[in-house]
């Protein structure tokens, strides 16, 4: 009968013993309870929990990928936008990460919608739209702080789209095509002065020299003639004119 005993014991101990060892892998902490009390982490290795009497939470501390569902956001001019973001963050310290709140990815996903809500509110539509790291930056170090006490660090935060109604597309289409146009015009003017005063500095510098007019008439008819298609209507050149009245020739 004693031995009978012994190998209850012997076999309850091994049992114990087998139920009770627990891996902790290398990207992971763990978090053990004593009678529902915390009582310390367990790193990663081979680790030891009294069955019944312990309990342990196994804790992921790799950086994780939130993806932020899309958020009608109402820019400060009251510009209704649909925005979408990704937000990463790691597990610092495990066991706040289990005590201080349910469920931290359920949590850091609802506080990063909220958080990204209000901050695109405090700006302008073409804040949104050209300071996108600047929003992205800030979203982070709201959410970053607000998750402290709960041994989460956000790592950073990209907003990946902005979509605009349709209406506003239209708008800032036709907008861009006006600034295109204006560029346009103001390009053609700047080309317009700058040829009327390099005529007038020709125009100078040919009444300077005697009989240059004449031969750059003489050029010009000369380009003309290469193409039989050309009507030309030659005028006489004033130095003609003028010799002709020296001459007296009526």
């Amino acid at each position: 009968m004693m031995l009978l005993y012994v190998v209850l014991i012997i076999i309850l101990l091994i049992l114990v013993l087998l139920f009770g060892l627990k891996v902790v892998n290398q990207y992971e902490h763990g978090v053990r309870f004593t009678f529902g009390k915390y009582t310390g982490i367990m790193q990663p290795g081979l680790r030891f929990v009294f069955p019944l009497i312990q309990t342990w939470v196994r804790v992921d501390v790799r950086v994780k990928v939130v993806d932020v569902p899309d958020q009608d956001c109402i820019t400060k001019d009251n510009v209704t936008v649909n925005v979408n973001a990704v937000l990463y963050y790691m597990v610092a310290n495990a066991d706040k990460a289990i005590l201080e709140v349910e469920n931290f990815n359920y949590a850091i996903s609802q506080l990063a919608q909220t958080t990204m809500r209000d901050v695109v509110g405090e700006a302008s539509l073409d804040q949104v739209l050209s300071h996108r790291d600047a929003i992205s930056k800030r979203i982070q170090q709201i959410v970053d702080k607000a998750t402290d006490p709960w041994g989460i660090k956000v790592n950073a935060v990209e907003i990946k789209h902005i979509d605009l109604p349709d209406d506003m597309k239209r708008v800032m289409a036709r907008q861009a095509e006006a600034e295109r146009e204006k560029r346009a015009v103001i390009i053609k003017a700047k080309g317009e002065v700058t040829a009327a005063t390099n005529m007038a500095k020709a125009a100078i510098q040919l009444a300077k020299t005697p009989g240059a007019l004449h031969l750059r008439t003489l050029q010009s008819i000369n380009d003309l003639s290469s193409d039989k298609s050309n009507t030309v209507i030659y005028a006489i050149p004033t130095e003609i004119l003028r010799l002709v009245q020296r001459i007296g020739i009526k």
